[in-house]
């Protein structure tokens, strides 16, 4: 959570700090702040969005500057105030710093700088830190980078860090430990950032600080990289952004969620490009063809992940069981890493993430590899975290994603883990060569089948201004389709704020079912292939107790329109298909039924994109 920003060089500072926030709000929106130096450190702090931290620079002289840092804040400790907002100024007003992050042994040190004397006026970790960095640097009588490095070692938790000294205005000091940090490298200018996307429009320059490594920027000098542990210089590694700044900018729809919704046949033209091959040799994935024998001999699958990726994850139980005959297990990853789970050498720890920053998913990867699992990892972000504690994996490229309410990067990851399972089905024989074939015919015309599913966004809209004042909705779906009505589910909660929950359908009878009465709207998902009789049984048991009935059916279906309030046609296609298709309607159900009701669609309250702490 939490979004960093920073820069020193030989442009005025303002702009650059506040679009770079801007950027970076979906990474925290509860307040903002903002620290230029010129001649001494101006630092402003507004509780809200950073449009409400711009009002407060009405004075262009409060803008001069060529040094600064900022922070957007997703509250962990102290309410969203500006009093907790960042940056945080250290007891002699010399140091200021951001931080994302949290330090677990905050009050043990604040309880040690309390005794000396230093007075603290937020509720946050952050302040404790800074002033631990002052004691340090007066103490030992060290140089702030010094004095930063003294002080992560003692610190417990997790950060990303951007430190500053007025007393020496030359030079900008920065760490991370589980929480992301990048530099962009310009001509005699640094940028920082908790992701690339403040400096993309500047620099495609960029260097991914890896765990305990710190740096330190000096105009004078340049930029020198650390390894926190061992205290030695290390070689940076830079990359060479392919990302575009049109990739994070709305492009003339209305949200980010609806600009990514209509993205999808591109994301997922960008998924299978140079991976869904010709007739001959239909599919190739050089991470598993190279890590083949880890598949052929594992005796068990483990997917560890959260959230919407969660959701991802039980579609590929059901995938990698029925196309590779392997026992798989789906983890929340915030529990496995508590639950001490049993985990043998051998086995495959696939952990699943869109930022590839997420804090629990990352613990479980160090706790599975620590145990003798063989990791491959699957995200969005090149550079990411888990890209680089795992084995090996894949990048399912679905481009930036802004909105909060993950959408593309969903669907790029059930067609990434489908063509997977596709792959490795076949070469261990498992999976029929005219089934096999079949798919692959599918999966080619996905995008312009995508295409022809979103043409509904009309109808979805129509049927979403008849629910706007429901305080709960039930979501059904069988086999393949029922990890979808959960990440259906999860959609509406995350951005309309209204209870939702996703059951499969046999289970509703078990419980679920005392529920509906006719203010129950209930989604059922009832696609043509898969248990469809059952299901249809089902929705006459809804339609028997008066519950609204909201179906997504396959083209052509009469049986269920003559049972459902409402239904949303899809092509037909393929089972193991259907759930990628029958999740977009959702998404556009979810983001109409927010928007009319005035909700922050991009920005849903207590939420942030990137859950880089625990």
């Amino acid at each position: 959570m939490c979004g960093i920003v920073g820069y020193i060089g030989n442009k005025p500072v303002y702009d650059i700090l506040i679009n770079g926030l801007k950027k970076l709000e979906y990474r925290g929106y509860d307040s903002s702040g903002i620290m230029i130096y010129n001649q001494k450190p101006l630092v402003k702090k507004a509780k809200g969005k950073v449009s409400d931290l711009e009002k407060l620079f009405v004075n262009s002289a409060d803008k001069q500057g060529y040094l600064g840092i900022g922070h957007t804040r997703w509250a962990t400790h102290g309410p969203p105030n500006q009093i907790n907002s960042h940056p945080h100024t250290s007891n002699s007003g010399e140091i200021t710093l951001v931080h994302n992050g949290i330090i677990e042994n905050y009050d043990s040190i604040k309880k040690i700088l309390t005794q000396k004397g230093y007075v603290f006026h937020s509720d946050t970790d952050s302040e404790v830190l800074v002033n631990l960095i002052e004691d340090i640097k007066k103490t030992k009588n060290v140089k702030l980078g010094k004095a930063v490095y003294f002080a992560l070692k003692q610190v417990i938790g997790a950060y990303a860090i951007v430190v500053f000294d007025s007393k020496n205005p030359k030079e900008i000091v920065g760490a991370r430990l589980g929480s992301p940090l990048a530099i962009g490298l310009g001509d005699s200018e640094y940028y920082f950032g908790s992701d690339a996307t403040p400096f993309l429009e500047f620099t495609k320059r960029c260097i991914y600080l890896n765990d305990n490594e710190m740096f330190i920027v000096n105009m004078k000098k340049g930029l020198t990289l650390r390894e926190i542990k061992r205290d030695s210089i290390i070689d940076p590694y830079i990359e060479e952004l392919k990302q575009n700044i049109e990739e994070v900018e709305k492009g003339g729809y209305d949200h980010f969620m609806l600009k990514e919704i209509f993205e999808q046949p591109h994301s997922i033209i960008d998924t299978f490009r140079g991976r869904l091959l010709s007739y001959n040799q239909p599919i190739s994935i050089s991470s598993l063809k190279k890590h083949f024998e880890e598949f052929k001999n594992a005796k068990r699958i483990i997917f560890i992940s959260c959230g919407t990726s969660w959701h991802s994850s039980l579609l590929a139980e059901y995938y990698f069981e029925e196309l590779l005959r392997i026992p798989v297990e789906v983890e929340y990853a915030s529990e496995f890493r508590y639950r001490n789970p049993v985990i043998n050498k051998g086995d495959i720890v696939i952990p699943i993430s869109q930022s590839g920053e997420t804090a629990d998913t990352l613990a479980a990867i160090k706790m599975a590899k620590e145990k003798g699992a063989f990791l491959y990892g699957i995200c969005n972000v090149v550079g990411s975290s888990i890209a680089r504690e795992t084995h090996t994996g894949v990048y399912t490229h679905a481009g930036s994603e802004i909105g909060v309410a993950s959408t593309k990067a969903f669907s790029c990851q059930i067609s990434l883990l489908l063509l997977m399972a596709l792959n490795l089905g076949q070469k261990l024989g498992t999976l029929d060569q005219k089934r096999y074939y079949r798919i692959i015919q599918e999966l080619e015309k996905l995008p312009e089948t995508i295409k022809t599913v979103l043409k509904s966004d009309p109808i979805v809209e129509s049927i979403s201004e008849k629910y706007l004042d429901a305080e709960n909705f039930l979501y059904l779906g069988r086999g393949y389709n029922f990890p979808i009505a959960l990440e259906g589910a999860l959609k509406l909660k995350e951005i309309s704020y209204i209870h939702a929950e996703g059951y499969p359908a046999a289970e509703m009878k078990h419980g679920p079912i005392a529920l509906i009465d006719e203010n129950m709207p209930v989604v059922v998902i009832a696609t043509r292939k898969g248990n469809y009789h059952k299901v249809v049984s089902n929705i006459m048991e809804i339609k028997a107790r008066g519950g609204q009935i909201i179906a997504v059916v396959s083209k052509g279906d009469v049986e269920i329109e003559k049972l459902a309030d409402h239904i949303i046609e899809i092509p037909d296609c393929n089972e193991l298909i259907a759930p990628i298709l029958a999740n977009i309607p959702l998404q556009l159900l979810s983001y109409h039924i927010a928007n009319k009701k005035g909700c922050n669609v991009d920005q849903p309250r207590n939420l942030a994109k990137s859950v880089t702490v625990e």
